[in-house]
Protein backbone atom coordinates (compact mmCIF):
# COMPACT_ATOMS: atom_id res chain seq x y z
CA UNK A 1 0.00 0.00 0.00
CA UNK A 2 2.89 2.38 0.61
CA UNK A 3 5.61 1.10 -1.75
CA UNK A 4 5.79 0.47 -5.51
CA UNK A 5 6.50 -3.22 -6.12
CA UNK A 6 9.90 -2.61 -7.80
CA UNK A 7 11.13 -1.14 -4.50
CA UNK A 8 10.19 -4.23 -2.47
CA UNK A 9 13.44 -5.45 -0.97
CA UNK A 10 14.83 -8.94 -1.35
CA UNK A 11 17.64 -9.51 1.15
CA UNK A 12 17.98 -5.75 1.56
CA UNK A 13 18.07 -4.81 -2.14
CA UNK A 14 15.09 -3.51 -4.14
CA UNK A 15 13.80 -5.72 -6.93
CA UNK A 16 14.44 -2.99 -9.50
CA UNK A 17 18.15 -3.09 -8.69
CA UNK A 18 18.29 -6.84 -9.30
CA UNK A 19 16.81 -6.16 -12.73
CA UNK A 20 19.11 -3.26 -13.56
CA UNK A 21 22.18 -5.18 -12.35
CA UNK A 22 21.10 -8.10 -14.54
CA UNK A 23 21.04 -5.76 -17.53
CA UNK A 24 24.36 -4.16 -16.62
CA UNK A 25 26.07 -7.54 -16.21
CA UNK A 26 25.19 -8.31 -19.84
CA UNK A 27 26.59 -4.98 -21.04
CA UNK A 28 23.27 -3.18 -21.58
CA UNK A 29 24.07 0.53 -21.42
CA UNK A 30 20.61 2.13 -21.31
CA UNK A 31 17.22 1.21 -19.84
CA UNK A 32 13.77 2.76 -19.94
CA UNK A 33 11.93 2.19 -16.66
CA UNK A 34 8.14 2.44 -16.55
CA UNK A 35 6.70 4.12 -13.48
CA UNK A 36 3.12 4.65 -12.32
CA UNK A 37 2.10 3.68 -8.78
CA UNK A 38 3.88 5.94 -6.26
CA UNK A 39 6.08 6.97 -9.18
CA UNK A 40 7.94 9.65 -7.23
CA UNK A 41 9.35 7.05 -4.83
CA UNK A 42 10.66 4.85 -7.62
CA UNK A 43 12.06 7.78 -9.56
CA UNK A 44 13.82 9.17 -6.48
CA UNK A 45 15.44 5.81 -5.86
CA UNK A 46 16.61 5.54 -9.46
CA UNK A 47 17.99 9.08 -9.39
CA UNK A 48 20.27 7.97 -6.57
CA UNK A 49 21.60 4.97 -8.47
CA UNK A 50 25.16 5.71 -9.60
CA UNK A 51 25.99 2.67 -11.69
CA UNK A 52 24.97 1.56 -15.17
CA UNK A 53 22.75 1.31 -17.09
CA UNK A 54 21.75 4.92 -17.68
CA UNK A 55 18.04 5.31 -16.98
CA UNK A 56 15.19 7.08 -18.74
CA UNK A 57 11.85 7.26 -16.94
CA UNK A 58 8.64 6.54 -18.84
CA UNK A 59 5.85 7.85 -16.61
CA UNK A 60 2.48 6.18 -17.18
CA UNK A 61 -0.61 8.33 -16.55
CA UNK A 62 -2.70 5.20 -16.03
CA UNK A 63 -2.16 1.46 -15.76
CA UNK A 64 -1.15 0.34 -19.25
CA UNK A 65 -0.39 -3.35 -18.62
CA UNK A 66 2.55 -5.11 -20.23
CA UNK A 67 1.84 -4.22 -23.86
CA UNK A 68 0.66 -0.67 -23.34
CA UNK A 69 3.59 0.04 -21.04
CA UNK A 70 6.16 -1.02 -23.63
CA UNK A 71 4.34 0.80 -26.43
CA UNK A 72 4.31 3.98 -24.34
CA UNK A 73 8.09 3.71 -23.91
CA UNK A 74 8.95 3.24 -27.60
CA UNK A 75 9.31 7.00 -28.11
CA UNK A 76 12.41 7.02 -25.93
CA UNK A 77 14.59 4.89 -28.21
CA UNK A 78 14.82 3.92 -31.87
CA UNK A 79 16.50 0.50 -31.93
CA UNK A 80 14.53 -2.01 -34.03
CA UNK A 81 14.74 -4.79 -31.43
CA UNK A 82 15.25 -4.55 -27.69
CA UNK A 83 15.11 -6.42 -24.37
CA UNK A 84 12.12 -6.28 -22.05
CA UNK A 85 12.51 -7.46 -18.46
CA UNK A 86 9.80 -7.58 -15.79
CA UNK A 87 10.60 -6.15 -12.38
CA UNK A 88 8.96 -8.78 -10.17
CA UNK A 89 11.44 -11.51 -11.04
CA UNK A 90 15.09 -12.28 -10.33
CA UNK A 91 16.88 -13.91 -13.24
CA UNK A 92 20.28 -15.45 -12.46
CA UNK A 93 22.58 -16.20 -15.36
CA UNK A 94 23.95 -19.61 -16.20
CA UNK A 95 27.39 -20.06 -17.76
CA UNK A 96 26.59 -17.44 -20.41
CA UNK A 97 24.51 -14.33 -19.63
CA UNK A 98 20.90 -15.01 -20.57
CA UNK A 99 20.65 -11.78 -22.54
CA UNK A 100 23.70 -12.77 -24.61
CA UNK A 101 22.08 -16.14 -25.38
CA UNK A 102 18.85 -14.43 -26.41
CA UNK A 103 20.62 -11.93 -28.67
CA UNK A 104 22.73 -14.63 -30.32
CA UNK A 105 19.58 -16.69 -31.00
CA UNK A 106 17.54 -13.75 -32.27
CA UNK A 107 16.63 -13.99 -35.96
CA UNK A 108 15.00 -10.79 -37.14
CA UNK A 109 13.77 -12.41 -40.35
CA UNK A 110 11.76 -15.05 -38.49
CA UNK A 111 10.90 -13.54 -35.11
CA UNK A 112 8.85 -10.69 -33.70
CA UNK A 113 9.45 -11.84 -30.12
CA UNK A 114 11.88 -14.23 -28.44
CA UNK A 115 10.84 -15.37 -24.97
CA UNK A 116 13.11 -16.74 -22.27
CA UNK A 117 11.31 -19.73 -20.74
CA UNK A 118 12.11 -21.71 -17.61
CA UNK A 119 11.20 -25.23 -16.53
CA UNK A 120 8.26 -25.01 -14.14
CA UNK A 121 9.72 -27.75 -11.95
CA UNK A 122 12.88 -25.68 -11.35
CA UNK A 123 11.24 -22.29 -10.84
CA UNK A 124 11.52 -20.71 -7.39
CA UNK A 125 8.36 -19.15 -5.97
CA UNK A 126 6.19 -20.05 -8.93
CA UNK A 127 3.09 -22.16 -8.30
CA UNK A 128 1.16 -21.77 -11.55
CA UNK A 129 0.40 -24.24 -14.32
CA UNK A 130 3.02 -22.97 -16.74
CA UNK A 131 2.51 -21.09 -19.99
CA UNK A 132 3.83 -23.01 -22.98
CA UNK A 133 4.59 -26.33 -24.57
CA UNK A 134 7.47 -26.43 -27.05
CA UNK A 135 8.02 -29.15 -29.65
CA UNK A 136 11.38 -30.44 -30.93
CA UNK A 137 11.39 -27.80 -33.67
CA UNK A 138 10.96 -25.02 -31.13
CA UNK A 139 7.35 -24.29 -32.06
CA UNK A 140 5.32 -22.93 -29.16
CA UNK A 141 1.82 -23.88 -28.09
CA UNK A 142 -0.08 -22.26 -25.25
CA UNK A 143 -1.57 -24.55 -22.67
CA UNK A 144 -5.32 -24.89 -22.55
CA UNK A 145 -7.22 -24.12 -19.36
CA UNK A 146 -7.13 -27.74 -18.17
CA UNK A 147 -3.49 -28.44 -19.05
CA UNK A 148 -0.27 -28.10 -17.10
CA UNK A 149 2.59 -26.85 -19.28
CA UNK A 150 6.26 -27.60 -18.64
CA UNK A 151 7.56 -24.08 -19.29
CA UNK A 152 6.80 -20.73 -17.70
CA UNK A 153 7.63 -17.37 -19.30
CA UNK A 154 10.30 -15.65 -17.22
CA UNK A 155 9.38 -12.07 -18.10
CA UNK A 156 12.66 -11.71 -20.02
CA UNK A 157 12.50 -11.35 -23.81
CA UNK A 158 13.63 -9.70 -27.03
CA UNK A 159 10.92 -7.81 -28.94
CA UNK A 160 10.87 -6.23 -32.38
CA UNK A 161 9.12 -2.92 -32.90
CA UNK A 162 7.16 -4.76 -35.62
CA UNK A 163 5.20 -6.50 -32.88
CA UNK A 164 3.43 -3.21 -32.15
CA UNK A 165 2.21 -2.54 -35.69
CA UNK A 166 -1.59 -2.19 -35.56
CA UNK A 167 -1.53 -2.69 -31.78
CA UNK A 168 -4.31 -1.32 -29.54
CA UNK A 169 -4.16 2.05 -27.84
CA UNK A 170 -4.13 2.37 -24.06
CA UNK A 171 -3.90 -0.65 -21.80
CA UNK A 172 -3.36 -4.11 -23.27
CA UNK A 173 -1.35 -7.24 -22.60
CA UNK A 174 1.63 -8.36 -24.66
CA UNK A 175 -0.20 -11.68 -24.90
CA UNK A 176 -2.63 -10.00 -27.32
CA UNK A 177 0.28 -9.35 -29.67
CA UNK A 178 1.88 -12.78 -29.26
CA UNK A 179 -1.43 -14.48 -30.02
CA UNK A 180 -1.88 -12.59 -33.30
CA UNK A 181 0.97 -14.60 -34.85
CA UNK A 182 2.43 -17.16 -32.46
CA UNK A 183 4.44 -18.62 -35.35
CA UNK A 184 6.74 -15.56 -35.12
CA UNK A 185 7.16 -15.92 -31.36
CA UNK A 186 10.19 -18.07 -30.54
CA UNK A 187 11.61 -19.26 -27.24
CA UNK A 188 14.86 -20.18 -25.54
CA UNK A 189 15.11 -22.23 -22.34
CA UNK A 190 16.93 -20.51 -19.48
CA UNK A 191 19.95 -22.41 -18.20
CA UNK A 192 20.33 -20.47 -14.96
CA UNK A 193 17.98 -19.88 -12.02
CA UNK A 194 14.72 -17.95 -11.95
CA UNK A 195 12.82 -16.57 -8.97
CA UNK A 196 9.27 -15.21 -9.15
CA UNK A 197 8.66 -12.48 -6.56
CA UNK A 198 5.04 -11.44 -6.97
CA UNK A 199 3.61 -11.89 -3.47
CA UNK A 200 4.76 -11.88 0.18
CA UNK A 201 4.86 -15.69 0.12
CA UNK A 202 7.01 -15.71 -3.01
CA UNK A 203 9.26 -13.05 -1.47
CA UNK A 204 9.92 -15.29 1.53
CA UNK A 205 10.66 -18.22 -0.78
CA UNK A 206 13.09 -16.12 -2.83
CA UNK A 207 14.97 -14.90 0.23
CA UNK A 208 15.25 -18.43 1.60
CA UNK A 209 16.56 -19.72 -1.73
CA UNK A 210 19.07 -16.88 -2.13
CA UNK A 211 20.37 -17.40 1.41
CA UNK A 212 21.03 -21.04 0.61
CA UNK A 213 22.77 -20.26 -2.67
CA UNK A 214 25.04 -17.39 -1.67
Amino acid sequence: LNLPKPLVQVLGMPLIDYTLDFLAAAGVEGAVVNSHYLAEMLEAHLAGRKKSPRIIISREDGILETGGGVKNALKFFDCPAFFVVNSDIICIDGNIPALHRLWQYWDDTKMDALLLLHKVEDAVGYYGKGDFFMDTDGKLRRRTEDEIAPFVFTGVQVISRRLFEDSPEGAFSLNVLYNKNLARVAALIHDGSWLHVGSPEELAKAESWLNKHK
